[in-house]
């Protein structure tokens, strides 16, 4: 029969050896950072911008309850009149994605009417997170060859630079209206 000193400390054994395992489990997971002077790919550069700001951007979305998806501040809260709704902000990244991030050798199709059906928060974040993968694909195929490549929109490079300035813009503005209601946006949520 063991005695209580005994439980505990085995008890400890087997809750310190969890947590290490889930540290090295984590870190495995985690991808490696490359060693200071590694030559970097626009695509790789790009990339990693873009799913940083997707992590933010669609979290910032899935956030917002959907009976606040037609929020906008009100006028009397400021220079508020005729700002976009919550669902509205989100509706036009996803939209705007289209443009940044198209194959610049195909012509523009005006998807407008499209993105105005939208209303319910499920089709509106899976329009959202459709354009991210439109917004990957076309970031994966930028090279150094055609980076900066001058095409009938401008440079591949460009383009995704302005695309990703675009997301944080419009990101800024929906933290404000999660504040506004109460809810602390989930990339604040761990720093404060």
């Amino acid at each position: 029969m063991l005695s209580p000193l005994q439980i505990a400390s085995r008890a400890f054994g087997c809750c310190l050896l969890g947590v290490t395992s889930l540290v090295v489990l984590a870190q495995a997971a985690a991808p490696a950072k490359p060693a200071v002077g590694t030559q970097m790919t626009p695509a790789q550069t790009y990339d990693k911008l873009l799913t940083g700001m997707e992590k933010e951007f669609v979290d910032a979305a899935e956030a917002m309850p959907e009976d606040k998806y037609n929020f906008a501040p009100p006028a009397s809260a400021g220079e508020f009149k005729g700002v976009r709704t919550f669902g509205d902000q989100v509706k036009h990244v996803a939209q705007a994605n289209g443009y940044f991030f198209h194959d610049p050798a195909k012509p523009m199709v005006d998807n407008t009417a499209d993105f105005a059906k939208l209303t319910s928060k499920a089709d509106i974040v899976k329009a959202l997170k459709d354009s991210f993968v439109q917004a990957h694909t076309y970031i994966a195929g930028i090279t150094p060859q055609n980076a900066f490549v001058w095409t009938a929109t401008g440079t591949r490079g460009g383009m995704s630079a302005f695309g990703i300035a675009h997301m944080m813009d419009h990101y800024g503005q929906m933290v404000e209206y999660l504040r506004m209601n109460g809810i602390v946006p989930p990339a604040s949520r761990g720093s404060m």
